[in-house]
């Protein structure tokens, strides 16, 4: 009797010690668990010069086009430039390219951006996000080859977005110098949702030169 009760209190005192433990991950297992983890700026880094790119050569129209398109017929322009996503009430977003001059434009904001004169009527048609911040997610949404559906949740969907925007900023925007630039030529192929009625489309770019 004594043995079995010895016996059973190592077994309950082992019991408790094990509801004390912790398993420790080897350190195989944690860099599968780091390699699995969501990671939007490198899903964005590996697409964006082999598809983002060239999706916007193939698929954008001239501004004049796509904003002429738009106000004729909303569902060919749609069809032709524009990606909506089916989840949510996100607009239309259009790809476009814009080749004008800069008659103005913010750079103290960190929401800069330069107003383009595409039509060289003397007015803006178009402002340019140049960044670091930038609004929206422009650039995600027009893009149809990418869908909600391919991420865990919202919050990864709204994390790639701003990926986007992150890289954009990193690999464009901070090269191109903010002193002197109205007046000077600029030319980009990017993004934009359909403005209101009366506001200018804000539009975030994928490629873009700034010239003399």
């Amino acid at each position: 009797m004594l043995r079995f009760k010895a016996v059973s209190a190592i077994m309950l005192a082992s019991v408790l010690g094990l509801g004390g433990c912790k398993f420790v991950k080897t350190e195989d297992e944690r860099k599968v668990a780091a390699a699995e983890a969501f990671n939007p700026d490198k899903l964005v880094a590996d697409i964006f010069d082999a598809k983002v790119v060239p999706y916007f050569a193939e698929r954008a129209g001239t501004l004049q086009d796509v904003s002429a398109l738009a106000a004729s017929n909303l569902d060919a322009a749609a069809e032709k430039y524009g990606h909506k996503e089916k989840q949510g009430n996100a607009p239309w977003t259009f790809a476009a390219k814009i080749n004008g001059v800069i008659i103005a434009a913010e750079t103290k904001s960190r929401a800069a951006f330069v107003d383009v004169d595409v039509d060289a009527d003397g007015k803006a048609d178009i402002r340019v996000s140049i960044g670091p911040a930038i609004r929206g997610t422009a650039i995600r949404d027009s893009l149809k080859f990418v869908n909600f559906n391919e991420f865990k949740n919202q919050i990864e969907w709204a994390q790639f977005g701003k990926s986007f925007n992150t890289h954009v900023n990193k690999s464009l925007l901070e090269k191109i110098s903010r002193e002197g630039l109205v007046g000077k030529t600029l030319s980009a192929t990017g993004a934009y949702p359909l403005p209101a009625k009366g506001q200018l489309p804000q539009f975030v770019p994928v490629t873009i030169t700034v010239g003399g």
